[in-house]
């Protein structure tokens, strides 16, 4: 059966973010043969690359929320250009990215339009049905629950990031979207953002990197990570820490993965001087490689590792970034 879904397409600095590209291929396949797929852009001062890009990778039409309240985040702002979305689009599902914004905003919607709300999915399974299946991690990864909605009622669907396939690029002679203003009003602000600080800039996404380098205690000090910087610079990679990591003051808050940091699901994830614990597990444990580096040959790290590599980070990370340096030379 076909359906008209809506994609929140989150962009950062003007640049899509990839998780944007994976909800649109998800909402794609849910769209079916015949349904149609729109997606919204919030921006200040035009979106007219991005719009472009949703549209060749087969968005029927791109809506374009455009206003000076949208420049930073603002959960209002957002919310009332996503309900002018809604409202405009009728659609049978909203997806967005399980992402900062995609969870302040996605129960917000639901409730405000008696959707159900299925979230941090990182699988679908649909057949042409109604009968459409989602997939979530319960209890740090530890389990899996399969999902559906009851009949009647709008979806709203946060997906995590890197787990579905991106859409991929039409032919330029299947490109039909259009793009189209989408008016909406803006209702008093609680809250202001006078400027943003990005002590993190020039740094992959961690939750977007296909390879993630992290470091616990093991490194020992701030100077530690430099090894660790290496390594991830010769992979084209992002650098991660543990809680312990942060709170020693090795490394700053923003990198942080685990229950209580980002969650990450990169195709190559080597935990450096990490012991393992269940709180970091529940940020990387779905990681589809997992290479562990460490001392302690009886680290919990290595339960969840796929490689293991039993010695000093400090010997063994210099050793492998000088053999991928030269690979890659």
């Amino acid at each position: 059966m076909s359906k008209t879904i809506l994609v929140f397409a989150e962009s950062r600095d003007g640049v899509l973010r990839r998780v944007a590209l994976e909800a649109l291929g998800a909402a794609r396949r849910l769209a079916g043969k015949d349904g149609a797929v729109h997606a919204v852009l919030a921006c200040t001062g035009g979106a007219a690359e991005e719009a472009a890009a949703l549209a060749a990778r087969g968005a029927d039409v791109v809506h374009i929320a455009d206003d000076p309240s949208l420049r930073a985040f603002a959960p209002e702002a957002y919310f009332a250009a996503l309900g002018a979305a809604m409202a405009a689009v009728q659609p049978d599902a909203l997806l967005l990215g399980h992402t900062a914004m995609g969870r302040e905003l996605a129960p917000r919607v639901a409730a405000a339009h008696g959707a159900g709300h299925i979230a941090d999915v990182i699988a679908i399974e649909a057949d042409g049905s109604d009968d459409v299946l989602f997939t979530r991690p319960l209890y740090a990864g530890k389990a899996f629950e399969r999902r559906s909605f009851v009949p009647g009622h709008p979806w709203v669907i946060t997906v995590r990031p890197n787990n579905l396939p991106a859409a991929e690029p039409l032919d330029a002679a299947d490109i039909s979207g259009t793009v189209t203003a989408l008016p909406f009003t803006v209702p008093p602000l609680y809250t202001a953002v006078r400027s943003l600080v990005r002590r993190t800039g020039g740094q992959l996404d961690l939750a977007e990197a296909d390879i993630v380098v992290s470091g616990g205690r093991g490194v020992r000090s701030a100077a530690g990570f430099e090894p660790l910087q290496a390594m991830a610079a010769a992979l084209g990679g992002a650098v991660g820490a543990s809680r312990g990591a942060c709170d020693a003051g090795y490394c700053d808050y923003a990198l942080q993965i685990g229950q209580t940091g980002k969650v990450v699901t990169p195709q190559l994830y080597i935990a450096c001087g990490i012991s393992g614990a269940i709180q970091h597990l529940a940020g990387m444990s779905q990681s589809r490689v997992i290479v562990a580096i460490n001392k302690d040959p009886d680290a919990p790290i290595f339960g969840v590792a796929d490689y293991g590599i039993v010695g000093d980070l400090f010997e063994v990370v210099p050793l492998l970034t000088t053999e991928l340096e030269r690979a890659r030379a």
